[in-house]
């Protein structure tokens, strides 16, 4: 069951900055479904926490974190950006923290760690949808 999201208020893009740090400092924390904590996060927990961090309260669900976000052209992204994936057929079930130079880190499936990946990647570029950011 889907439940309402509550609007996300006083982003800027220092705030986004700062987000985007601390997934580069999480590279390597394993993989937990539903973990939002450096003892192991899933995709959208690792988002939750990098921002929370940084001074942001935001949902933890790729399409709670779709509904609070603006889409945003390739060409004017900022690090701490959203980018959102198709994965499995699934429209929004992946998303990552850009992180500048069309790169961007994530916490990819169970049994791997958080990483480092860029969307010249095959993979990645196939199943890349839009990047999100949050209203200011």
């Amino acid at each position: 069951m889907h439940t309402p999201t509550k609007q996300v208020t006083g982003y800027t893009s220092a705030i986004g900055d700062k987000a985007a740090r601390m997934a580069i400092s999480m590279i390597g924390r394993p993989y937990m479904y539903q973990g939002d904590s450096p003892a192991g996060f899933d995709c959208s927990g690792l988002v939750r926490y990098c921002y929370l961090t940084a001074g942001l309260d935001v949902p933890h669900g790729t399409k709670d974190l779709q509904n609070v976000t603006r889409p945003v052209s390739t060409h004017n992204m900022q690090k701490g950006d959203l980018l959102f994936f198709d994965v499995k057929g699934e429209k929004y079930s992946h998303v990552g923290i850009y992180i500048g130079n069309n790169c961007f880190v994530h916490a990819p499936s169970t049994g791997k760690t958080v990483r480092r990946n860029c969307l010249r990647e095959t993979y990645w570029k196939k199943h890349f949808l839009e990047a999100r950011r949050f209203n200011e």
